[in-house]
């Protein structure tokens, strides 16, 4: 029995809660019967009374909302529109001319090297190591 007073205290106490906020964020024009501090005070002094009263009678009746329509709620004609939706945008590029190649491609200039080196030449040339030992197993590679 004592578990379901705990229950109870604590919804009464979220229900005031809820009902504080919902108050405190309504407009001024939108409270009805008492001033916004006198709602404030009957909920904090009579949580359960209160709350229930503010839900029921505190809030004024305005007219129903209307629903969103479904996507970005903008009107198709006035939604902005990205560059590659847009065809004017489109057709603007298609109508600019092309800037000219460049003359020179950027960067070094390619290097001639020969496709085949003669198999005959010495050790040390064209960048190959003076010696092609094997080191030991018991020194450290380098």
């Amino acid at each position: 029995m004592g578990r379901l007073y705990v229950l109870l205290f604590f919804l009464q106490i979220a229900l005031a809660a809820a009902a504080l906020i919902s108050c405190l964020s309504t407009e001024e024009d939108d409270i009805a019967a008492l001033p916004r501090i006198a709602w404030i005070l009957i909920i904090l002094f009579f949580p359960l009374i209160g709350s229930i009263a503010w839900f029921a009678a505190g809030r004024a009746r305005t007219k129903p909302r209307t629903t969103w329509r479904t996507g970005t709620g903008f009107p198709e004609k006035e939604r902005p529109r990205a560059p590659d939706d847009d065809p004017d945008f489109l057709r603007s590029l298609r109508d600019r001319p092309l800037p000219p190649p460049p003359d020179d491609p950027p960067g070094p200039p390619p290097r001639d090297l020969p496709r085949d080196l003669p198999r005959d030449l010495p050790r040390g040339s064209a960048g190959l190591p003076e010696s092609t030992e094997e080191p030991d197993d018991d020194q450290p590679r380098r």
